[in-house]
Protein backbone atom coordinates (compact mmCIF):
# COMPACT_ATOMS: atom_id res chain seq x y z
CA UNK A 1 0.00 0.00 0.00
CA UNK A 2 1.28 3.61 -1.17
CA UNK A 3 2.07 6.35 1.42
CA UNK A 4 0.49 9.47 1.79
CA UNK A 5 2.28 12.63 3.09
CA UNK A 6 2.90 16.61 2.64
CA UNK A 7 6.06 17.90 2.08
CA UNK A 8 7.03 21.34 2.56
CA UNK A 9 9.48 22.55 -0.15
CA UNK A 10 11.22 25.44 1.86
CA UNK A 11 12.04 22.42 4.66
CA UNK A 12 14.37 21.10 1.82
CA UNK A 13 18.15 21.97 1.22
CA UNK A 14 18.12 19.73 -1.85
CA UNK A 15 14.42 19.77 -3.48
CA UNK A 16 15.49 17.15 -5.95
CA UNK A 17 13.80 14.89 -3.74
CA UNK A 18 10.51 15.88 -4.78
CA UNK A 19 11.60 14.29 -8.47
CA UNK A 20 11.20 10.95 -6.24
CA UNK A 21 7.79 11.32 -5.34
CA UNK A 22 4.29 11.44 -7.21
CA UNK A 23 3.10 15.28 -6.20
CA UNK A 24 -0.53 15.03 -6.40
CA UNK A 25 -1.09 18.20 -5.42
CA UNK A 26 0.32 22.20 -4.45
CA UNK A 27 -0.81 24.49 -2.16
CA UNK A 28 0.95 27.68 -1.21
CA UNK A 29 0.07 29.33 1.96
CA UNK A 30 0.81 32.41 3.37
CA UNK A 31 3.23 31.99 6.90
CA UNK A 32 1.19 33.51 10.02
CA UNK A 33 3.07 34.29 13.23
CA UNK A 34 1.60 31.04 14.72
CA UNK A 35 3.61 29.01 12.27
CA UNK A 36 7.07 30.32 13.84
CA UNK A 37 8.39 30.16 11.03
CA UNK A 38 9.34 34.07 10.67
CA UNK A 39 12.45 33.37 8.17
CA UNK A 40 9.80 32.28 5.50
CA UNK A 41 6.65 34.07 4.27
CA UNK A 42 4.93 31.84 2.80
CA UNK A 43 4.82 27.19 2.64
CA UNK A 44 4.91 25.43 -0.91
CA UNK A 45 3.02 22.26 0.58
CA UNK A 46 3.05 19.45 -1.67
CA UNK A 47 1.08 16.32 -1.34
CA UNK A 48 2.67 13.64 -2.42
CA UNK A 49 2.57 10.03 -2.69
CA UNK A 50 5.47 7.52 -2.29
CA UNK A 51 5.22 3.48 -3.41
CA UNK A 52 5.36 1.52 -0.69
CA UNK A 53 8.49 -0.43 -1.94
CA UNK A 54 10.41 2.78 -2.05
CA UNK A 55 9.24 4.10 0.89
CA UNK A 56 12.55 3.42 2.96
CA UNK A 57 14.76 4.58 0.41
CA UNK A 58 12.71 7.77 -0.07
CA UNK A 59 12.77 8.47 3.52
CA UNK A 60 16.51 8.48 3.79
CA UNK A 61 16.83 10.63 0.64
CA UNK A 62 14.46 13.32 2.71
CA UNK A 63 16.52 13.23 5.62
CA UNK A 64 19.30 13.98 3.84
CA UNK A 65 18.09 16.87 1.84
CA UNK A 66 16.16 18.56 4.60
CA UNK A 67 17.63 21.81 5.53
CA UNK A 68 19.41 22.04 8.89
CA UNK A 69 19.49 25.67 10.16
CA UNK A 70 16.38 24.97 10.91
CA UNK A 71 14.46 21.80 12.53
CA UNK A 72 11.88 20.32 9.85
CA UNK A 73 10.56 16.97 9.62
CA UNK A 74 8.77 15.60 7.21
CA UNK A 75 6.18 12.61 7.30
CA UNK A 76 4.26 10.22 5.36
CA UNK A 77 1.84 6.94 6.09
CA UNK A 78 -0.25 4.39 5.13
CA UNK A 79 -2.46 2.42 7.41
CA UNK A 80 0.40 0.29 8.79
CA UNK A 81 3.21 2.22 8.61
CA UNK A 82 4.22 5.73 9.48
CA UNK A 83 7.46 7.38 8.50
CA UNK A 84 8.58 10.45 10.39
CA UNK A 85 11.55 12.09 9.18
CA UNK A 86 14.07 14.54 10.74
CA UNK A 87 17.48 15.39 9.36
CA UNK A 88 19.66 12.23 9.95
CA UNK A 89 17.21 10.48 11.60
CA UNK A 90 14.29 8.24 10.36
CA UNK A 91 11.63 6.87 12.05
CA UNK A 92 9.50 3.63 11.03
CA UNK A 93 6.13 3.93 13.66
CA UNK A 94 4.23 0.47 13.76
CA UNK A 95 0.50 2.76 13.82
CA UNK A 96 -0.91 -0.24 15.27
CA UNK A 97 1.74 0.35 18.43
CA UNK A 98 0.95 4.11 20.07
CA UNK A 99 3.65 3.63 22.74
CA UNK A 100 6.28 3.86 19.62
CA UNK A 101 5.11 7.54 18.70
CA UNK A 102 6.71 8.69 22.27
CA UNK A 103 9.82 8.48 21.26
CA UNK A 104 9.21 10.28 18.06
CA UNK A 105 7.59 13.00 20.40
CA UNK A 106 10.91 13.29 22.83
CA UNK A 107 13.29 13.58 19.85
CA UNK A 108 11.41 16.22 18.15
CA UNK A 109 11.58 17.98 21.55
CA UNK A 110 14.80 17.38 22.15
CA UNK A 111 15.30 19.35 18.64
CA UNK A 112 13.42 22.05 19.70
CA UNK A 113 10.10 21.41 17.92
CA UNK A 114 7.05 23.02 20.20
CA UNK A 115 4.86 19.78 21.23
CA UNK A 116 1.92 20.64 19.16
CA UNK A 117 3.53 19.71 15.77
CA UNK A 118 4.39 16.33 17.12
CA UNK A 119 0.57 15.52 17.35
CA UNK A 120 1.52 12.07 16.01
CA UNK A 121 -1.31 9.89 16.61
CA UNK A 122 -2.37 6.28 14.81
CA UNK A 123 -5.52 7.51 14.81
CA UNK A 124 -5.01 10.38 12.67
CA UNK A 125 -5.54 9.97 9.10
Amino acid sequence: MNYKGVMIEESLKDTSVLKNVDIISTKVEKVVKSHKTPWLTQWTLHTVEIPEEKAQEIANAISKALESEHNWYADFKNKQFHYIVFKGKVFKVDRSKSDEYEEVKKYGISLGIPDYQLDFSPDIQ
